[in-house]
């Protein structure tokens, strides 16, 4: 593992001034002493409530409910939140017949991590961001800010990086991510009456609680500890690095630098001993012909990325469609 490195991103711009003095000095009050919006309160109370139900946990277990976590934690983060909010929806790595690209999604609305479209434009404008002072989870604002914080101030991530909603058109367009941004937290407690309702209060506080807390903060550790800690095997010109200790309870998400090196590449374990569990589910959909136009860099691209060469982005970024109709690329 590497060292801790500071870094200003190029892409810092001037026009930083789109979030307003009110909500610079929300912020700058501190944790308690700010004004709280029903939004950012409902996330403080969700994450307490989550974190209350790991500690209550230990008293209720079951072996039963343990292997439901199980099974869901890899439903839910790697299926929903690795293969389909990020691999899929986002970058567009791959293509999957509609029917499918839905299921995997409504499996990532169950890690409770926001509906598609907002996971999605928040990842978007990280990489349009990327450790500058407009990403919305940089490491410029602190580890802990970046680990977990930045998702109690909604309207201030909103105001620095913009419209949560004007890079993830294609996906607005769908009615079907519009009914579950719409539904979403509904569809949480569903699952979370089913639970109670199959195995009682084991299966809540492990099927919900154990399950969702451990999902968010492996997720957190990316945008923070692999921000920060680990190994940098490409020139990306920015603070993403690989850490393998992460991959111990990672979903192939802990190859950060690898990912910010070749942003739409399906696979991002891109070593044979760098285990990405997503990639091998997207490498047999492909033999089965239910994944499409996948993605990976090419030697050439590699080549262009590595520290001796490095002078460009290798030709791997990307587009997405914004509110404007007009292309962006992260």
């Amino acid at each position: 593992m590497g060292t801790t490195d500071t870094y200003t991103n190029s892409k810092k711009t001037d026009d930083y001034d789109v979030v307003t003095q009110a909500e610079r000095r929300n912020k700058e009050l501190g944790f308690l002493k700010r004004q709280w919006e029903f939004r950012d309160a409902l996330t403080v109370g969700l994450k307490i409530l989550e974190h209350t139900a790991v500690c209550f946990a230990p008293f209720y277990f079951t072996w039963d409910a343990f292997w439901v976590s199980v099974v869901l934690y890899v439903i839910t983060l790697h299926l929903g939140i690795s293969l389909s909010y990020h691999r899929n929806l986002t970058h567009r790595s791959f293509k999957l017949p509609q029917w499918l690209e839905y299921f995997f999604a409504y499996c990532g609305l169950h890690a409770a991590q926001g509906d598609p479209m907002f996971w999605a434009s928040v990842h978007r404008y990280h990489h349009q961001y990327t450790d500058s002072d407009r990403d919305p989870h940089t490491p410029n604002e602190g580890f802990w800010f970046s680990h977990i914080n930045w998702v109690f101030y909604y309207s201030y991530v909103c105001e620095k990086c913009g419209d949560p909603t004007s890079n993830v058109m294609d996906l607005y367009k769908q009615p079907f991510y519009r009914f579950i941004q719409k539904t979403y937290l509904l569809h949480l407690i569903g699952l979370g009456v089913i639970m109670y309702m199959v195995g009682g209060w084991p299966y809540v506080l492990w099927g919900m609680g154990v399950r969702i807390t451990l999902g968010h903060h492996s997720t957190f550790m990316v945008n923070s500890v692999c921000h920060t800690w680990g190994s940098r095997p490409w020139n990306t010109k920015d603070l993403s690095k690989n850490n393998w200790v992460l991959g111990l309870i990672g979903y192939g998400e802990n190859w950060h630098n690898n990912h910010h090196a070749f942003q739409n590449s399906a696979r991002l374990g891109l070593e044979w001993w760098q285990l990405d569990f997503p990639w091998y589910v997207v490498k047999s959909l492909e033999c089965m012909g239910l994944a499409t136009d996948v993605k990976v860099p090419t030697e050439l691209q590699k080549q262009k990325m590595s520290f001796k060469n490095s002078t460009t982005n290798g030709g791997f970024g990307e587009t997405h469609e914004n509110g404007n109709g007009n292309g962006k690329t992260y």
